[in-house]
């Protein structure tokens, strides 16, 4: 049977198009946004011993809800819906801009998170019922490129709000500028679109339908393993009873929600969160996918965090200052993701954009684990420019692969699985990053100043007391900055890492064309 038309054309569609994708856009600026702008909210707010949950708390938020709004948008009125976690999202960001405590803050960060990945499932949802089968390979690399210049903007568009008179909180507040505008579209614009398969169907089923075990379990399991992440070595020993017991925890519950969802427990094959039919060795590719979608949400992460970080201490930059050195990075990110994007269309094979974009992330993240502070800025900016290259040529290729290699009937559960892996990826590539570098840089700091408090140690690496360490003598500033940048270093190995698995993974590829036009409605 012919696919009919599109139903919205003109100014109108326009208009739907640039409010669904501004709120992919707000998500993704949100998930990096606090990068650099750490330092001025401490500042501002006090809770050192906090910091790191700032950026975690929103991703953690995400990722622990993303199986759950996926399982609400199949049982729920989308319009209504999207909406709905975009009011939570703006709610969000008013207690993110007004709070008067990092308690209050990072409280604000976690319903941000949990809105805006509602708001990213939302327009996933939307593309697929609102294009054509010809147009729709179009508008999801777009919604790709938005997303990850969103990711990489964050850092930017932060500093330079904390650097200007509008301060730190402004990068909070522009979330309900941009919401506000936009508001009539997604009132009175955007269609009504109900899931077929429970039209007529009463509330009460569709809520009966929904996986309560499997959402508790998830959200426990991200919960306690960010906790343990985020506290162990810093503001408790790895080995306590409290550190140790979020660790054990995060496990069982992990365990515990993988029985469930394979067996069953309290659900049905047809409700439960995960597709669990995509892990099987009918689907070795989604596996490596899902591997893959991983490993560059981690390729960029690092350096997004890092990068204005190592300036910030180099050369004593400011927010703004510090994130217009990610340019080197970002630009060729977004390039790469959105020519990539055009030549797959005309060289639909998918292997050698991994294998390729794998080495160039490779040799980019090894290199970028040998700086030093002697290192020059030139040298810094080519090896991260290798690295966002890589990453960008397979940045949102996943999707597109996913979608055009996988039975129509099994289309959408292959987009929750890659779409949970990125998600995935980001949360614990942030987790990790942060905990591999405060651990890394306290311990090389006790070394070099063995006088000094844990607390003045750890204000000193998170950026806000930056300014210590060029109150020392020449020679122990030295010494301190290389023990600084050495552990940033070993931040880089989880980007390399990742790097490595991309290009080990595509060698197992096979050298085959995407049917582009299989792309179905998810």
């Amino acid at each position: 049977m012919e696919e009919p038309p599109r139903q919205i054309h003109g100014i109108r569609w326009f208009l739907v198009v640039i409010a669904i994708y501004s709120s992919t856009f707000l998500y993704a600026l949100d998930s990096t946004i606090v990068a650099n702008i750490q330092p001025a909210i401490v500042q501002s707010l006090d809770g050192l011993d906090k910091i790191a949950w700032l950026g975690v708390a929103f991703v953690m938020a995400s990722s622990g809800t993303l199986l759950s709004w996926l399982q609400l948008f199949s049982v729920f009125n989308l319009k209504w819906l999207y909406i709905a976690s975009i009011i939570i999202f703006e709610i969000g960001s008013t207690i993110c801009g007004a709070a008067p405590t990092m308690n209050v803050l990072i409280g604000g960060r976690v319903v941000c998170g949990i809105g805006g990945v509602g708001q990213y499932i939302g327009v996933m949802n939307f593309i697929p019922r609102l294009t054509t089968l010809e147009e729709r390979p179009r508008y999801i690399g777009l919604l790709g490129i938005t997303y990850g210049g969103g990711t990489v903007l964050g850092p930017v568009l932060g500093g330079a709000f904390t650097d200007s008179g509008a301060g730190w909180r402004w990068s909070f507040y522009i979330n309900l500028c941009i919401g506000g505008l936009f508001s009539p579209v997604y009132a009175w614009l955007i269609p009504s679109v109900q899931p077929q398969r429970v039209e007529g169907t009463s509330v009460l089923k569709r809520l009966r339908r929904l996986d309560y075990l499997g959402s508790a379990l998830l959200i426990i399991a991200f919960v306690a393993g960010v906790i343990g992440l985020n506290f162990g070595g810093v503001q408790y020993p790895w080995h306590s009873g409290g550190i140790i017991a979020a660790l054990v925890v995060s496990g069982v519950a992990f365990v515990a929600f993988a029985l469930q969802q394979v067996f069953c427990l309290a659900t049905t094959a047809q409700t439960r969160l995960f597709p669990v039919e995509m892990v099987s060795r009918q689907h070795p590719l989604l596996l490596m996918l899902f591997v893959c979608s991983c490993s560059v949400a981690t390729c960029i992460t690092v350096p997004t965090y890092m990068i204005p970080l190592y300036f910030q201490f180099i050369s004593s930059d400011g927010a703004l200052q510090s994130a217009v050195r990610l340019l080197p990075f970002i630009l060729p990110l977004v390039c790469s993701g959105v020519g990539g994007g055009f030549l797959v269309s005309q060289f639909p094979v998918y292997k050698p954009w991994y294998l390729v974009g794998g080495i160039l992330s490779l040799v980019g993240a090894s290199l970028l684990c040998t700086v030093s502070p002697e290192t020059s800025f030139a040298a810094i900016y080519g090896y991260s420019a290798l690295l966002g290259l890589g990453a960008g040529m397979y940045m949102q290729l996943g999707h597109s692969v996913a979608q055009a290699k996988t039975p129509p009937a099994h289309i959408a559960a292959a987009i929750t699985f890659v779409t949970t892996a990125q998600l995935n990826g980001l949360t614990f590539g942030l987790a990790i990053t942060e905990c591999v570098f405060l651990n890394e840089a306290i311990k090389r700091l006790s070394w070099v100043l063995p006088n000094q408090s844990h607390a003045t140690l750890v204000s000193a690496i998170s950026g806000t007391q930056s300014a210590f360490v060029s109150t020392l003598d020449s020679h122990t500033k030295q010494k301190a900055l290389g023990a600084i940048i050495d552990a940033m270093d070993q931040t880089f190995v989880l980007a390399a890492v990742g790097g490595g698995l991309v290009v080990v993974l595509s060698l197992c590829m096979k050298w085959e064309k995407l049917v582009l036009t299989a792309v179905a409605a998810g």
